[in-house]
């Protein structure tokens, strides 16, 4: 008997690689606009101006849609830019939505674990983490795709875990495992919510918070021993 028969996974950085897929939508998105040098002058700016807006996500003080846009908002207004903020962002959600890089293992690892329910519970846009996803040879593993958009909570909050749990028709949490990059998102929220939870931490990070995985991997395939157990 295995030590969990269900597995949900983060997308981004996860399993799969958001840099790069970030990386390709916005410099796409800035040669649609005209400014093939922008990832040169702005991307460095845009980084900083995101990675706050996703904090502020996360603790609950803003809206995603507002994310989007605001996001662009502040880094053109920042640089003095006229650009249209709200097209720019619905060009860049457009073609990050055709980006699928996944991580090394990702693919092995779901194809590995195919006697495991296997779930998405994600935070971001709806339409960009389905199209990545069903554009992805990861296509069809997934039982369910949660996204926070589609249920009006976020990770860590326990309304996402609470939507999950009711999709998948789970009725206990001890063979359960929720596996991600961020521990303020993932970890905490697989915690506070009673699961157990694994860290992907492929750089070595140091865990210098109070939020405490039940696993901690280098390799996304090293979660076929911890399941398999």
């Amino acid at each position: 008997m295995t030590a969990y028969n269900t597995v949900f996974f983060d997308v981004d950085d996860t399993l799969f690689d958001f840099r790069q897929s970030e990386l390709n939508a916005l410099h796409n998105t800035f040669m649609e606009y005209k400014m093939p040098a922008g990832m040169a002058d702005y991307h460095e700016s845009y980084r900083k101006i995101s990675q706050s807006l996703w904090e502020d996500l996360e603790r609950g003080e803003i809206k995603l849609r507002e994310l989007g846009i605001k996001r662009f908002k502040r880094l053109f207004t920042e640089h003095e830019l006229e650009t249209d903020a709200g097209l720019f962002s619905s060009s860049y959600l457009h073609n990050l939505g055709r980006e699928a890089h996944l991580m090394p293992g990702a693919e092995e690892l779901c194809q590995t674990l195919d006697f495991c329910r296997l779930a998405i519970i994600t935070n971001g846009f709806t339409e960009v983490q389905h199209a990545r996803i069903e554009g992805s040879p990861l296509a069809g593993m997934f039982e369910h795709i949660i996204v926070s958009e589609e249920t009006g909570f976020q990770k860590p909050q326990t309304g996402i875990f609470d939507y999950a749990f009711a999709e998948m028709q789970l009725a206990g949490k001890e063979h359960v495992l929720m596996v991600g990059d961020s521990l303020a998102s993932d970890i905490k929220g697989g915690s506070d919510y009673g699961i157990d939870t694994c860290w992907f931490n492929p750089n070595g990070k140091p865990n210098e918070t109070n939020i405490q995985p039940t696993y901690e991997i280098r390799k996304l395939t090293e979660l076929i021993e911890i399941v398999g157990k």
